[in-house]
Formats: C-alpha cells, sequence, structure tokens
C-alpha cells in the first residue's frame, strides 16, 4: 500500500478528524437505526483513536431520499458500543462544532452532523478543487490529522473523502487498510483456481469486473448468475423473454449485451452459465432450459444448475462473489443464492462484495466462513475493476505532500 496508516501516525493529544460510513438502514416512521454492521466494522478505528480528540465525520443517505437524516441517532447508537461517551452537534463547521471540539480533551470523541448536509459535498469533483471547498477548508482549521476509514464511501470523489487529505496530513483507518489489503490479495496471492461469482443486477459494473479480471488472468472462471446471467443469453442469441428484456431496458443496460458478446468471444471457454433457469408460472416456480423461458420472468437458477455450479464453486481455492443468484427475498426463488453461499463459505479464500448479499449472509448464520465481506459494495466492485478509488488516491498523494 503505497498510503499511510495509523501505525505511521502520532496521534496521542492530537485532534483527529476520523472519516468513517455509518450510512445504515433506517426504519422511516421510528427512525432507529436497522443493522448496525458498518458501526461495528468501524468500531476498531474508533477505539484506536481514544488517545486522541476524535471528531467523527459521516453521513446518513443524501438529499432527496426518506433517511436523509440527523446523525443523533447515530451518535446514540455509537455510545453504546464503545466505553467512552459520544457527544453529538447538530453543527458540520459554524461556531457550536468549532467550540466544542475547541474544547475537547483527549480521549473524548465528537461526532458532528450528517456532512452531506453540507451542499458543497454532495458534488463529485477532483480532489485538486475539493480542497478549496468552504466545507474541507473549514474542517481542516479544526483538526491536526485527518483518518480515512469511510471504504464504502472510498468511490466518490466528494470533499471530505478527497478534499480533506490534500489540506491535512492523512492516513487510512483499521478497516480502510483491511479492505484495501484484502480485495488486493484477490489480485496477487490468492489460492488457485479463482472463481468470480457475479450476479445481481449491475450489470455494468459486474461486466467491468469480468473483463478486467478474465483480461489480466486473475479469474480462472467467471460464473454470471441472476440478471448478469440473463444479459450473456442475450449476447449468446438466447431469448429470454419479454419479462428479462423489459427489466434489462428499465435498468439501462440494453447496451451491455454488445460489451458481453465481446466478453464470450474473447474469454467464452472461461465464463460458465446456468443451463436451466426458474421461472414464475403464476405462482409456483418451474424450472426450465434456459433455451426454453418462454414469456415467464426468470428469477432464480435452475435447480439443475445448482449441482454444477455449486461443484464448481467448492472446487475453487479463491471464490469474489458479487451480487445474488436471483430474488432471494421471496422464499421460492432463494435456492440458487443460497447455495451458492454456502459453498462459497467453504473456499479456502473468499471475499463477498458489500450490499444485499452480505446481508444474506449474516441472516444465514454463515458470516464466520467468509474471509472477507466487504463494507462498501459500490467501492469494492470498483475495486475490482482495476481502477484506483478517489479515497486511496487522495491518501497516497496525502503521504506524497506531508510525509
Amino acid at each position: 500500500m503505497k498510503f499511510g496508516t495509523l501505525n505511521d501516525a502520532d496521534i496521542h493529544g492530537k485532534t483527529v478528524l476520523l472519516r468513517v460510513d455509518f450510512n445504515s438502514p433506517i426504519d422511516p416512521a421510528s427512525n432507529l437505526i436497522l443493522d448496525d454492521k458498518r458501526f461495528r466494522e468501524h468500531v476498531p478505528t474508533v477505539r484506536a483513536c481514544e488517545d486522541a480528540r476524535c471528531v467523527i465525520l459521516t453521513h446518513q443517505s443524501r438529499p432527496g431520499k426518506k433517511d436523509f437524516t440527523t446523525l443523533e441517532g447515530h451518535a446514540a447508537k455509537l455510545d453504546q458500543m464503545i466505553p467512552q461517551p459520544v457527544t453529538y452537534v447538530d453543527d458540520i463547521f459554524g461556531r457550536s462544532a468549532r467550540e466544542t471540539v475547541a474544547a475537547m480533551e483527549p480521549g473524548e470523541v465528537v461526532m458532528l452532523e450528517n456532512v452531506r448536509f453540507n451542499a458543497e459535498e454532495n458534488l463529485k469533483m477532483p480532489a485538486a478543487e475539493a480542497k478549496n471547498t468552504h466545507l474541507v477548508r473549514r474542517l481542516a482549521a479544526m483538526g491536526d490529522l485527518y483518518v480515512n476509514d469511510a471504504f464504502g464511501t472510498a468511490h466518490r470523489s466528494q470533499p471530505t473523502i478527497v478534499g480533506l487529505p490534500l489540506a491535512l496530513r492523512s492516513v487510512a483507518g483499521l478497516l480502510m487498510e483491511k479492505e484495501v489489503s484484502t480485495l488486493g490479495r484477490v489480485f496477487s496471492g490468492a489460492p488457485d483456481p479463482v472463481t468470480f461469482v457475479l450476479g445481481g443486477t449491475k450489470v455494468d459494473d459486474s461486466l467491468d469486473v469480468a473483463a478486467n479480471v478474465l483480461e489480466k488472468g486473475i479469474a480462472d472462471t467467471v460464473l454470471a448468475v441472476g440478471v448478469v446471467a440473463n444479459v450473456f443469453f442475450m449476447a449468446q442469441g438466447i431469448d429470454v423473454g419479454t419479462p428479462a428484456r423489459d427489466l434489462i431496458t428499465q435498468l439501462g443496460y440494453t447496451g451491455e449485451v454488445a460489451k458481453a458478446k465481446e466478453i464470450l468471444a474473447r474469454h467464452g471457454d472461461r465464463v460458465v452459465l446456468p443451463e436451466t433457469v426458474a421461472v414464475r408460472d403464476g405462482d409456483a416456480r418451474r424450472d426450465v432450459p434456459v433455451e426454453a423461458i418462454g414469456n415467464l420472468p426468470v428469477l432464480d437458477l435452475g435447480l439443475e444448475s445448482v449441482g454444477p455450479i455449486t461443484d464448481l464453486i467448492r472446487s475453487s481455492g479463491t471464490v469474489v462473489l458479487n451480487g445474488p443468484a436471483g430474488v432471494f427475498e421471496d422464499p421460492l426463488f432463494a435456492t440458487g443464492t443460497n447455495e451458492i453461499l454456502r459453498a462459497s463459505a467453504a473456499a479456502e479464500f473468499s471475499v463477498v462484495g458489500g450490499g444485499h448479499t452480505a446481508a444474506v449472509i449474516e441472516s444465514m448464520g454463515i458470516a464466520s466462513g467468509f474471509s472477507h465481506i466487504s463494507t462498501g459494495g459500490g467501492a469494492c466492485i470498483e475495486f475490482l475493476t482495476g481502477k484506483t478509488l478517489p479515497a486511496v488516491a487522495a491518501l497516497e498523494e496525502s503521504r506524497t505532500i506531508f510525509g
């Protein structure tokens, strides 16, 4: 890694601006946080800053969303999870925030208001521009050191992510360090053979990952399931039926068919697709060959495909999994996703992208079987496409500037 870590920084008695990603599912009726996974993942970094004045910067959702709210509940949640009390300030860089931070003693923790309440934080901009925003200049004036632990937001080129590292000496937090080093192992030193299981509905990202890992020889096999598989079927000239075509059109992925066709032309011998799928026929599940889908919605792997696919996964030394195999929320169509997850948990080295798949793993009680469950769906998949994440690039530049 080319960026600094907490081991490289003397934070004793310093004012640390700690950027985390506490963005969590919230019950719109009660405003209660429904899942504290991200809090649990960040707690070690917060605890590592116990000799400093720890000023937490984070966000919840974004403007226009129903769960775009204050961080009062987030401060209360964190307060329950660490020994020291957490003070919430309903201000970002105004007088109240500045005076509270100035009065802090080492060992104290303050959480400032949702940084996305400031309009500048919702803009995408280069790091050099972000450094000159009011938000970054005001926040930087309050701290001695910036620590970025927000891997879930590492793919966002926003002021607190890419601007603060250019304004202050900056290092990665423990979670950021773990995410980058573990995901980096996929590219070098992962046990063979390496299988990527790409599913869900984010077809463009999945195809970018497939193209990258196949072209560079990182993956021995790419297994496509879910909507990603349907796009590959279309690339093969298979009629996936009106419901599947309409969904792909609605998601804006008709142009991805050509990309899937190119991947098959270059690496078709290493792309594995299911031979049967499950469709909804009235209120029932029906398994059919992919050539006989008709005009019924495709919602899962066919049972005859589950065995060969899970056998492939179990024979892999490394499994990288991103996205479900179907509409797993419906028990009738959860089999494919559940069996793929169980098989992946048995691999020597297994990595899972964030999002819904991680939630299913936790609900199934098999999280301990995975080597790494990423906290950032979008950041994880962008990392796997081979791109440098904006947050990582900014931390690297900060090390160049400040040493």
